[in-house]
């Protein structure tokens, strides 16, 4: 049979898909490698489909206030608190300043406190530095403008790290540059050098840096604007560094299809039991939303400057590079019932999550900004619980893109109703079932864990299928999953 030759259109057409088929073949054929990590449902990254399911965002529970900025160095506008947690010590540490001023002024020390617990803290007399001509106080930076105005340290997690410079921060503005400081306590600081080490970036507000697992380089986040100079809206920045002197071009950061909105500070930070995956737990700034009015801001003691406009926090993460991916518009953490919540720069998150408990991790949030009863107020939350794949009583499902792992066990953090469940099927890279690790042969999962084993008949064991690529069905009811993860068990 004759067969006549394409015409140029169809040809065309017919290559295109030709080349389309490739590309989707090529993609077929690199799964998303899991190893042994831990994954969250703060964003889509995991997911090819899902039907009846959502990701759900869930609300921290207020825990009240935990650490007042009630010195004289501190006060109505202490800010840009960082926590860290060190082996069985957490430490915060934040800006003091009893008065509204210009940022970077002299006023401006960084102060410290500790816990044992997360929840009870102190302020320790330190006798470093004099301030109001004593030196019984918990200051470790004073007399170092414009540094203190937002000095952010972090725990030095690289294998290269110099014991006398496991601490390192970074503070400055716009003025200055950011300048880099060291300590092998996190309570004694030098600057690692004189100058600045990086300089491109508006950088008043919060900005934050710390040592990437995996990416395999120091990372740094900053304030930039969308416009030229201080125009559009604030948003972020990141450069990166292999030794924390040299820092590469700065590039703005993406958030995909969402819209701009006005992000004083952004908290990023890897979470730490997922390092891979960055969570941003940032503060969101409404500019001239003004909720309370002049003669409740007399009553309130608020400065006149500060209760034009309002704030509350967000929730972001990123898998390093320039993209955020916010799943979530709404907010995280909505300002609590009293007008004192609804000033300018209150509801500011402070830097990381840090566990408090064998099920509970806190998060901390400045309350009250400008007001004498400015303080720290504590959030908790279950582990990995800030977002789930949830489902209702009338069930859903999602799943996976293909991916590989490493390990013989899947675990699980997840919670149902007396009525509800989670199971887990394993399928091939095509989506066919696979023998032992069906639907049918999963053991129901009811109950509320953050560790659980999942089961097919009387078999947890998933060696087998260790670094094949594989799908993952889970289907839901009445249920939400946190987290996953593979991993090797010696059992």
């Amino acid at each position: 049979m004759f067969v006549p030759p394409l015409k140029p259109t169809f040809r065309l057409l017919a290559v295109f898909l030709c080349v389309l088929t490739c590309f989707a073949s090529k993609a077929r054929q690199q799964p998303v490698s899991l190893a042994d990590r831990r994954e969250l449902f703060v964003d889509g990254h995991l997911i090819d489909s899902l039907n009846g399911a959502s990701l759900r965002m869930h609300a921290p529970v207020d825990e009240g206030e935990v650490l007042p900025f009630d010195l004289p160095w501190e006060g109505a506008f202490s800010a840009y608190v960082t926590i860290l947690q060190d082996g069985d010590t957490f430490k915060a540490y934040y800006r003091g300043v009893p008065t509204a001023g210009k940022d970077g002024n002299s006023a401006e020390v960084t102060c410290y406190a500790e816990s044992t617990d997360g929840i009870h803290w102190q302020k320790p007399h330190l006798g470093i530095h004099e301030v109001g001509g004593d030196t019984n106080n918990n200051v470790i930076l004073a007399n170092e403008a414009p540094i203190t105005h937002n000095f952010s340290p972090f725990i030095d997690t690289n294998p290269a790290a110099k014991p006398d410079e496991r601490y390192k921060a970074l503070g400055g503005t716009q003025k200055s540059g950011l300048v880099a400081f060291t300590s092998p306590d996190g309570i004694h600081w030098k600057r690692l050098q004189k100058e600045p080490v990086f300089r491109q970036g508006v950088f008043d507000s919060q900005n934050v840096s710390f040592w990437s697992e995996s990416e395999n380089r120091y990372v740094c986040y900053f304030r930039s604007w969308t416009g030229k100079g201080y125009q559009g809206f604030r948003s972020v920045s990141r450069t990166t560094s292999g030794d924390f002197i040299h820092w590469t071009e700065p590039e703005p950061m993406g958030f995909g299809n969402t819209p701009y909105e006005h992000l004083y500070t952004q908290q990023t930070s890897p979470y730490f039991r997922a390092p891979h995956i960055y969570l941003a737990i940032g503060a969101r700034f409404m500019p001239n939303r003004k909720v309370v009015s002049d003669e409740e801001a007399k009553k309130l003691g608020v400065n006149p400057k500060y209760y034009n406009d309002c704030s509350d926090a967000i929730l972001m993460s990123s898998r390093g590079g320039t993209r955020y991916y916010r799943q979530f518009m709404e907010s995280f953490i909505r300002p609590g019932i009293g007008l004192q919540n609804w000033v300018s720069r209150s509801n500011y998150p402070a830097l990381n999550l840090v566990q408090t408990g064998p099920a509970e991790m806190s998060l901390y949030v400045n309350q009250d900004y400008a007001q004498p009863s400015a303080h720290l107020l504590r959030y908790s939350m279950r582990l990995d619980g800030l977002a789930s794949l949830s489902a209702g009583y009338a069930g859903g499902e999602m799943l996976t893109r293909p991916l590989t792992f490493t390990g013989n066990r899947l675990e699980l953090n997840f919670a149902t109703s007396a009525a509800g469940e989670v199971r887990i099927e394993l399928l091939d890279a095509s989506g066919n079932k696979l023998p032992g690790y069906s639907l049918e042969e999963c053991r129901p999962l009811i109950g509320n864990e953050i560790s659980k084993v999942v089961y097919w008949n009387n078999n947890a064991d998933v060696s087998e299928l260790s670094g094949k690529e594989i799908r993952m069905r889970v289907l839901l009811s009445d249920a939400d999953l946190f987290s996953f993860r593979f991993y090797a068990s010696a059992d």
